[in-house]
């Protein structure tokens, strides 16, 4: 594998396992403000995060890469509008974006096909990341300021399930 390649995918796990952190910090903040569904919504985020940063470990072990992990930043938002978390969520998953975009046009220069291959499926979860980040702003605006709405809202964030990724390693 490039060493480029790997430097990027092997840091890539520490920022997937950063962005667990992130998400169960807003859902810390959420489950302070009563909104329990809020709440549960981030910590099924936070599981999803986990699991691309298992992926990204299981890819390099897969494909003979010694990993090493780093430390996890602690979250350096801060949060006190409800809205706040929500734009949070929304900037750091173009973030995550622009860094997996980074890896595919690392692993194309490499010609590391292999790679591509497996990242195909981040570049479409980031896309689906992004738009379920962007939804939930756009449901804030509407409803946010309406109490009744916000209970709906909360009550319907709450009956998010967790489901594992359906990625086939190799």
């Amino acid at each position: 594998m490039d060493k480029k390649v790997f430097e990027l995918l092997n840091d890539q796990i520490n920022k997937e396992f950063y962005s667990a952190y992130l998400y169960l910090d807003m859902a810390n903040f959420y489950a302070q403000k009563g909104l329990d569904g809020f709440a549960n919504w981030y910590e099924v985020q936070a599981k999803e995060e986990q699991d691309h940063a298992m992926l990204i470990y299981h890819y390099l072990l897969n494909n003979g890469q010694k990993v090493t992990l780093g430390a996890i930043a602690q979250p350096d938002k801060t949060f006190a509008a409800l809205m706040d978390p929500l734009k949070a969520a929304h900037e750091h998953e173009q973030y995550v974006t622009s860094l997996i975009n980074a890896i595919y046009a690392a692993a194309i220069q490499a010609n590391d096909y292999r790679t591509t291959q497996f990242l195909d499926w981040f570049i479409k979860e980031q896309g689906e990341e992004e738009k379920n980040s962007g939804d939930m702003i756009t449901k804030m605006e509407l409803f946010g300021d309406d109490a009744k709405a916000l209970y709906l809202l909360n009550s319907e964030l709450a009956g998010r399930v967790y489901s594992a990724p359906s990625l086939v390693l190799d």
